[in-house]
């Protein structure tokens, strides 16, 4: 039986990518022509490989950081465009939004597992603008959104039931209720208690892309030609990896709208996102693929925000019992201790609310956020940035950057408050979910307003009826480590925290609705 070993794949790699930048060397030698103004500043290449040594290939914002405000790397004649910097960021991807808001072809996410379907993968164009309209109609500001504020409610209840019941499984908690919420909301369902078949498929969905589409993690996206390999070949893992992958994508993606049609024939289904584009019968199989990737793109731009942002809550609340304090005071001023707090007190708890920003700031879910590709050539401050370059901002960096933010590193809610004179510092949503026309009011990037409604649910919920703690064991504190997982969206490293609740009024309160 032949073994195909590390270095037999070591070798493919080796050979492919000499053949490649060779012909890459030579094929340019042949149409050089001379550029209209240098690129911007970046680290020196090697002849043939450019910058590719300078690609990293985990937590690739952390090596961004070291660069400058803006910085050109060039990796096998692909131009990618690092910024650094919010004001850059504004005034090329903001001002200059018809010029850099198209989506790179990404060939391992997108074109091998499927995602180009999605709103977020998708190019800019009739296709995006379709799914864009429908899903802001729905969710696309607030106001919109607070036709689901009792679902939201519902579930969240339902999760500070599941956390009492086993707080050593908060994870997972997280993750069943941001999938509960999105697919009442979608397609109408309503997900089991235990061992949802759907749960575990949409867990498994959102991992899969989150490693799929973490910069430099596959061959395939740097050497797309790669895509071309059959899967038996060796090296060529990432072809039977793909496969899987997008079987799952489909069920995921094809499953729920076809429980709502189903349900639409019976005449049972009950109202939803889905429900509601598909009533009236005689839709076209385009309209048809668009309500399915538009329902989905919901799940795909919402679930995994709210799962990154409220588990970093908890890892905040537990490293900062200060703060925990602080906003459990008001919501006990404002809200009381006969009952839970509800989207009816949002306006009226500042604290929390800065709280939950802070929490965004802190814990950058999309840290190098999704790449945007230039649709013309462009010179921006005097460099050239040409036709077809990845433009990447380092959403870390800019929420941590000192010119933005005082003491970066330190948790501080207050720093949102109008306090002395002093105005607050800068929303972190106006950067933490990226930049550019696709982020813009009017085209909302899917999901946002449905991950905020669910992160401040939460965290004011589970603030008004837990005591969140370092766990001891042993008669040993333990404290977490704050280190963010690699991967497009990422997570905070798995870690331990003691749930308690925070008196029999509370326990009570959390046991009242455990019928919901």
């Amino acid at each position: 039986m032949l073994t195909i070993t590390n270095l037999n794949v070591a070798w493919l790699e080796l050979l492919c990518f000499g053949g490649v930048t060779v012909a890459v060397y030579l094929a340019k030698q042949v149409v050089i022509k001379k550029n209209p103004g240098p690129y911007p500043p970046g680290p020196r290449g090697w002849p043939l490989i450019g910058n590719i040594l300078d690609m990293p290939r985990s937590k690739p914002w952390l090596t961004f950081t070291e660069w400058g405000d803006i910085t050109h790397i060039e990796v096998l004649g692909r131009h990618i465009i690092v910024l650094n910097s919010v004001k850059t960021a504004i005034e090329m991807m903001d001002s200059k939004s018809t010029l850099y808001s198209d989506r790179p072809v990404l060939p391992m996410a997108g074109e091998l597992v499927g995602w180009k379907y999605s709103l977020p993968f998708l190019p800019y164009g009739r296709s995006f603008r379709q799914q864009r309209k429908k899903i802001h109609r729905v969710i696309g500001s607030r106001a919109a959104m607070d036709v689901y504020n009792e679902t939201e409610e519902v579930e969240t209840r339902r999760f500070l039931k599941r956390v009492l019941a086993k707080p050593d499984q908060l994870q997972d908690h997280i993750r069943h209720t941001a999938v509960a919420v999105v697919l009442r909301i979608t397609h109408g369902y309503e997900v089991q208690e235990n061992n949802d078949p759907w749960v575990d498929l949409a867990n498994r969905v959102t991992e899969n892309c989150s490693q799929a589409s973490a910069p430099g993690a596959f061959m395939v996206d740097i050497l797309p030609f790669l895509a071309k390999v059959p899967a038996w070949f060796p090296g060529a893992g990432f072809k039977r990896i793909a496969r899987e992958w997008r079987g799952t994508l489909e069920q995921m993606v094809s499953t729920p709208h076809k429980f709502v049609k189903d349900q639409m024939v019976a005449d049972i289904a009950p109202v939803s996102f889905t429900s509601n584009l598909l009533k009236g019968g005689d839709v076209s199989a385009e309209e048809d693929h668009v309500v399915k990737w538009s329902a989905f793109s919901i799940y795909a731009g919402g679930s995994d925000t709210t799962i990154s942002a409220v588990y970093s809550l908890f890892l905040a609340m537990t490293l900062f019992p200060d703060v925990q304090k602080k906003a459990q005071a008001e919501i006990d001023a404002v809200v009381g201790h006969d009952r839970l707090p509800s989207f009816a007190d949002r306006d009226s708890l500042p604290y929390t609310n800065a709280l939950v920003k802070e929490v965004l700031r802190w814990n950058a879910i999309f840290p190098t956020g999704f790449p945007h590709c230039v649709a013309e050539d462009d010179i921006h401050d005097g460099y050239y940035i040409p036709k077809g370059s990845l433009v990447m901002p380092n959403l870390w960096f800019m929420l941590n950057d000192p010119r933005t933010y005082a003491n970066p590193s330190q948790f501080n809610p207050e720093r949102f408050l109008a306090k002395d004179g002093k105005e607050p510092e800068t929303e972190p949503s106006t950067m933490c979910f990226g930049f550019g026309r696709r982020q813009a009011q009017n085209c909302i990037c899917p999901g946002l307003h449905l991950a905020d409604a669910s992160i401040w649910i939460s965290t004011a919920m589970s603030l008004a009826v837990f005591d969140i703690s370092k766990v001891v064991e042993n008669g040993v504190e333990i404290t977490p480590e704050v280190d963010p997982l690699p991967g497009i969206a990422s997570h905070p490293k798995p870690f331990k925290c003691s749930i308690k609740p925070r008196s029999a009024t509370a326990l009570a309160l959390i046991e009242q609705h455990a019928n919901y």
